[in-house]
């Protein structure tokens, strides 16, 4: 079980900072889709050279040409590139192909998807390397979490690793490891505190010792 930190509302230089500030204790840094909006791939590619030792993701949210887009996240060192689940089997599959290339992963995101159940089989059918419930912003904010589709997930998927997001904070990752998935990944649980290094060391510390248990 890893622990990812997602990053959504800063810039290059804030990003950098933050992840300073907890990078002993998280195994992946998302560069979140608002940061690829507003700085392009060369977000991914400066994190990664600042820290070569942490996975860099490229929150892309690909609906459309998987391989091409793959490939530039790739090529930015992006070690796990994200598609949507409510995309086209074959544009995933065009994903998966172009990662394989580059010797990075794949993860679906199944933010909106109606049928997670049915989906989830389907996409874990196609190659991937991670399927991810994401409870959004917005459904977040009218009280809606992730906790009981990780549930279904894992009841389904046979070969794709599992992971979780969406308003994950310190109270509620107990709920969270309970349910194993492969990864836990945090933002404003982590981005929005005063002291980011022990919040940080506290989930991973609740991770590992759920993992030796």
């Amino acid at each position: 079980m890893k622990l990812q930190l997602a990053l959504d509302l800063v810039n290059i230089p804030e990003g950098i900072s933050v992840v300073r500030e907890v990078e002993a204790y998280v195994d992946v840094v998302e560069i979140g889709t608002p940061v690829v909006i507003n700085e392009g791939l060369r977000a991914v590619k400066e994190m990664k050279e600042a820290f070569p030792n942490l996975t860099v993701l490229a929150d892309l949210k690909i609906m459309d040409a998987g391989g091409y887009e793959v490939m530039k996240a790739s090529e930015a060192g992006a070690g796990i590139v994200t598609v949507l689940g409510a995309t086209d089997d074959s544009t995933i599959k065009g994903a998966v192909e172009e990662a394989r290339k580059h010797g990075s992963e794949i993860l679906v995101d199944m933010i909106n998807v109606k049928d997670i159940e049915q989906r989830a089989k389907e996409v874990d059918a196609l190659g991937v390397d991670y399927i991810c419930v994401h409870t959004g912003y917005d459904l977040q904010a009218a009280g809606e979490n992730s906790f009981e589709q990780l549930r279904t997930i894992k009841r389904v998927v046979k070969n794709a690793k599992t992971a979780v997001a969406g308003g994950i904070k310190l109270e509620t990752l107990p709920e969270v490891i309970q349910a194993q998935p492969d990864l836990v990944i945090v933002g404003g649980g982590i981005t929005g505190k005063d002291d980011k290094k022990a919040v940080a060391q506290e989930m991973q510390r609740l991770i590992k010792e759920a993992v030796t248990v």
